[in-house]
């Protein structure tokens, strides 16, 4: 029934362009609305609607990572559901994966307002949200409320970034208590130092500042879950190498490329704001077409300095099959949405998963992991 609404999406789009970030938490409601009451009679037949109209099974795309299993590449990117309020209902959207966050020790509002701002002509968001969230503790008991009421049925992981009001030097202790709030509740944890929107925390992204982090939560952790770092897109690859050389010391289970990029070269849009400014001057990092190249690019650098050693979940300017295959073959394993999401519809995750499926078979491939990498 709801794919009869897809040509109508265009319009629906456009109709949230006043105030996206208000669209965005009015949408989340929403769906929390429904995942809470799902045993109901109404909830019952709108997660059916939503599973006829976003979920296909293609067992050529199915892999397990970590100990974990995933019916398809494609994930839900973190900055989407900050606080874990749609948590149990994104599979119900076809993803195979959804990680929520950044998630901080301590809650807070974020940058103030505006701090979201979509960039149609280039099918780009800049944001500068400053990791507005309510905190660990009171997102790990959303997610033990969510968790009681049904069991999650895909991998779900944690975006863990540094609270504001604590300083460079006690980040590791920061990190380390989200960790351990959220542990019970979450499949894999992912260790943000990339988010351009709180200040300094890019600068952790340096070996001296980053190793405290990476030993406190290995120290902690013990094995139990699998621990990601997320990169930026801007590093040199000098300073990319040397994140792979603190990864493989410390154990990580893989690494996040990438994070949203400062650079706005290649945005040709320059939308006027109320004030006048142009909105290419405005702070904050940039997501969806115009990171594409880039992220592929040190997707493909990773795999080869790393000879495909080390798990990546590839993200940045994913909207259609292609843009999921390019990464995949440059030596993904997973892959995340998040901008291409927002701007082509709940209906990209199927269309991609039969994108690939297509793919596979023109390759002559059974399964989706053998593809990883394959251009290197």
């Amino acid at each position: 029934m709801l794919n009869v609404f897809r040509p109508l999406y265009p319009l629906f789009f456009a109709s949230l362009k006043g105030n996206p970030e208000k669209a965005h938490l009015q949408s989340l409601d929403i769906l929390a609305k429904i995942d809470y009451h799902r045993h109901k009679y109404w909830g019952k037949w709108t997660i059916k609607e939503l599973e006829k109209s976003f979920c296909v099974d293609i067992p050529s795309l199915k892999q397990s990572l970590w100990g974990l299993d995933f019916d398809h590449p494609i994930g839900l990117a973190p900055g989407f559901d900050k606080n874990g309020v749609g948590a149990g209902i994104w599979a119900n959207f076809g993803f195979s994966f959804a990680e929520l966050g950044a998630v901080t020790l301590h809650g807070q509002y974020g940058n103030p307002l505006p701090r979201m701002f979509r960039i149609e002509g280039d099918k780009a968001i800049l944001n500068r949200m400053g990791a507005n969230n309510e905190g660990a503790e009171a997102i790990a008991l959303r997610l033990k409320e969510t968790w009681e009421r049904s069991p999650r049925t895909i991998p779900i992981g944690i975006n863990l970034c540094k609270s504001k009001i604590t300083s460079l030097e006690e980040a590791h202790q920061d990190y380390l208590g989200s960790f351990e709030a959220l542990r019970p509740y979450a499949d894999y944890f992912v260790i943000n130092v990339s988010s351009p929107n709180t200040p300094g925390l890019r600068s952790l992204q340096g070996g001296e500042q980053l190793e405290p982090i990476l030993r406190t939560l290995q120290e902690a952790n013990q094995g139990e879950k699998p621990i990601l770092i997320k990169i930026a897109p801007d590093l040199s690859w000098d300073d990319i190498r040397a994140i792979l050389d603190l990864s493989r010391n410390y154990n990580l289970s893989g690494i996040v490329a990438t994070n949203t990029t400062i650079k706005k070269e290649q945005l040709t849009t320059k939308i006027l704001k109320e004030t006048g400014n142009l909105l290419i001057d405005e702070a904050g990092g940039i997501s969806g077409l115009p990171l594409k190249q880039r992220s592929t690019e040190v997707i493909r650098f990773i795999y080869k300095e790393t000879q495909g050693q080390l798990p990546i979940i590839g993200v940045g300017g994913i909207f259609n099959a292609q843009d999921a295959w390019d990464k995949i073959t440059a030596g993904a394993t997973l892959l995340q949405m998040y901008s291409g999401w927002v701007y082509e519809g709940p209906w990209a995750v199927k269309d991609i998963m039969t994108g690939l499926q297509t793919r596979l078979q023109g390759k002559g491939l059974s399964n989706i992991s053998e593809a990883v990498g394959i251009d290197n």
